[in-house]
C-alpha cells in the first residue's frame, strides 16, 4: 500500500491503493485512544476520576466507499471504548455542528472533500467540534505510528447510537442567525439553480433554499457518490450548471464540493465566478451587520482587504488551512473568516467552513440589496490571479529553495532595491505591494513549489508569477 496523505486537512488516500479498511480502523483506534487519554487527564486534574464514556460523533459524505469506511471507523472507536453517535450521510459542517451541540469529546468526518470519487479520508475534531491544532495533529500521528492503542476490555467496549435529523438541526441553526430575515428573503423569492455534484449537500442545500423561500432547480443532487463532474467545483467543471442558470432564468447558481463545506457562485448570465468571490461577498454581507475582525489565509485575494477597509475592519492573515484560520478567529474573536477556495467560517454557527451558511448569507445579501449577483460582484474591487507550480527533486530541495528565496528577498528589501514592498513569512514567502502580491509555498503533499500572484491586471499578475518562477529555477539548480 502507498502511504496516505496526512495534512492540516486530516487523512486522505485512494481507496484500495493508499487507504484500506485496516488502515482506517487503525486511524480510528488512534483517535479513540487520544480522546480517551485527553478526557481522562482533564477529569483527573479536576479530581473527578475517569469519565465512563467518551462520546465521538461520526458522519460521512456520499462517496461509494463511505459505507466501508464507516464500518472501519466504528470498529476502531468501539474497540477503544468510545460511545459513538452516528449521524449518517451529511455535510462535514453538519458533523462538526452536531458534535458541538452534543458537547461530544470528538468527531470524525469521513470525507475526502473536493478530491475525486476514488478518494476517501478522515477529518478529526476534539471537544465540541473543535478542529485539531498542530500540536494535537502531531500527538495523534504519534499514537497512530506507535500502534500503542488504548484498547478496552471485553466488558468495556463502546457502543453505537443513531442520531436522526442532523441536517434539519443544521438548517434550523442557520435560519436562527440574527442576520437572517426570513420575511425579506421570502418576499424576494429568488430562482436558484444548485449543483451539489451528487455529494453530501444534495439533500441539505435544496432543503435550505426552499426554507429560504427560493424556487429551486436541482442539478446533480442525487447523493449516490457517483460524481458526474469534478468534486472540486472549478469553473470548467460547472458547464451544466451554467447552462441551467441561463435556460431556467435563474437569479444565481450555486455549486458545492463533495462534502459541502465549500461554495462557488455562478452569475445570472451563466458565468462561473472565481471561488474567491464567495468569501468576498459573504464578508461584505456580514460586516454590514456587525463590527469585528476578519481572518483569511496568505493566498486569499486582496478583495478581502478592500472590503474590510470599507467597513473599518482589520484583516489577520494565516497559513493556508482551515485549522489555522479557525485558531486565529478564536484568538481575535473575528466575526468571519475564510479562504479563497470558497470556504467561509461563520462563528455564530460553528468554527469550520460551511457551504450551507454561505448559501444563506449570499441569498440574504441578494435579497436585501434587491439587485443582481453581477451587480454585487461589480461593487467589489477586482483583481487577476495567476497560479503555477514548479516541480522539485524532493521535499527537502523545495524547502531549501523557499528558504533561500526568503533570504534573498529580505536582502533586497534591506538594500532598498525594491520600493514599497513588504515581506510576509507567515506561510512560505510572500512579497506584498499596495495592489499586488506574489506568494511561494512548499507543497505539503507533493514535491512541488506553488506560486500564487495577484494584481490589478493580468499582465502584472503573470509577470510577477513568471519572474518568481525563474528566480526559483535558478535557486533550485543551486540547491539540487
Amino acid at each position: 500500500m502507498d502511504a496516505p496523505i496526512v495534512s492540516v486537512s486530516g487523512i486522505r488516500g485512494i481507496v484500495g491503493k493508499s487507504l484500506d479498511a485496516a488502515m482506517l480502523t487503525q486511524f480510528a483506534s488512534a483517535f479513540g485512544t487520544m480522546v480517551n487519554t485527553s478526557t481522562c487527564q482533564q477529569d483527573n486534574e479536576m479530581g473527578n476520576g475517569p469519565v465512563p464514556s467518551k462520546t465521538v460523533v461520526v458522519g460521512r459524505d456520499s462517496r461509494v466507499s463511505g459505507e466501508m469506511a464507516r464500518h472501519s471507523i466504528l470498529a476502531g472507536l468501539i474497540s477503544t471504548g468510545c460511545r459513538v453517535i452516528d449521524i449518517g450521510m451529511c455535510p462535514t459542517p453538519t458533523i462538526l455542528m452536531i458534535a458541538n451541540e452534543l458537547k461530544a469529546n470528538g468527531s470524525v468526518a469521513i470525507t475526502a472533500s473536493h478530491n475525486p470519487a476514488e478518494w476517501n479520508g478522515l477529518e478529526f475534531a476534539l471537544e465540541s467540534g473543535r478542529l485539531l491544532n498542530q500540536g494535537e495533529r502531531e500527538q495523534f500521528m504519534e499514537i497512530y505510528r506507535s500502534g500503542d492503542f488504548h484498547l478496552a476490555k471485553w466488558d468495556h467496549q463502546g457502543a453505537v447510537e443513531t442520531y436522526q435529523g442532523a441536517v434539519n438541526r443544521h438548517i434550523e441553526k442557520i435560519l436562527s442567525c440574527e442576520w437572517i430575515d426570513l420575511e425579506l428573503v421570502h418576499e424576494r423569492a429568488l430562482r436558484i439553480a444548485i449543483d451539489c455534484g451528487n455529494g453530501a449537500g444534495s439533500i441539505a442545500s435544496p432543503q435550505l433554499l426552499r426554507r429560504l423561500g427560493c424556487q429551486v432547480v436541482e442539478v446533480n443532487c442525487v447523493p449516490d457518490g457517483n460524481f458526474p463532474r469534478s468534486a472540486e467545483p472549478t469553473p470548467d467543471a460547472l458547464d451544466r450548471l451554467c447552462k441551467t442558470v441561463r435556460a431556467e432564468g435563474a437569479d444565481v447558481g450555486f455549486a458545492h464540493d463533495g462534502d459541502a463545506d465549500r461554495l462557488v457562485v455562478v452569475s445570472e448570465d451563466g458565468s462561473p465566478l472565481s471561488s474567491e468571490y464567495t468569501f468576498a461577498l459573504a464578508a461584505d454581507f456580514i460586516l454590514n451587520k456587525r463590527s469585528g475582525d476578519v481572518v483569511s489565509t496568505v493566498s486569499t485575494s486582496l478583495m478581502i482587504d478592500d472590503i474590510a477597509n470599507q467597513h473599518h475592519a482589520q484583516v489577520h492573515r494565516t497559513p493556508v488551512g482551515v485549522g489555522f484560520v479557525v485558531e486565529k478567529m478564536r484568538e481575535t474573536n473575528a466575526v468571519i473568516g475564510g479562504e479563497g477556495t470558497g470556504g467561509v467560517v461563520f462563528p455564530e454557527i460553528q468554527y469550520t467552513t460551511d457551504g450551507l451558511a454561505s448559501i444563506a448569507a449570499i441569498v440574504h445579501h441578494l435579497s436585501e440589496s434587491n439587485t443582481r449577483i453581477s451587480s454585487l460582484v461589480k461593487s467589489v474591487p477586482s483583481y487577476t490571479m495567476c497560479q503555477k507550480k514548479l516541480d522539485s527533486p524532493s521535499q527537502s530541495v523545495s524547502e531549501a529553495t523557499v528558504q533561500r528565496a526568503a533570504e534573498i528577498y529580505a536582502e533586497k528589501g534591506q538594500l532598498a532595491t525594491e520600493d514599497n514592498v513588504s515581506l510576509d513569512l507567515t506561510d512560505g514567502v510572500k512579497r506584498v505591494w499596495e495592489d499586488s502580491w506574489v506568494n511561494i509555498r512548499k507543497s505539503g503533499t507533493e514535491p512541488v513549489i506553488r506560486i500564487f500572484s495577484e494584481a490589478k491586471t493580468t499582465d502584472r499578475a503573470e509577470a510577477l508569477c513568471n519572474e518568481t518562477v525563474e528566480t526559483l529555477k535558478r535557486l533550485m539548480t543551486h540547491e539540487g
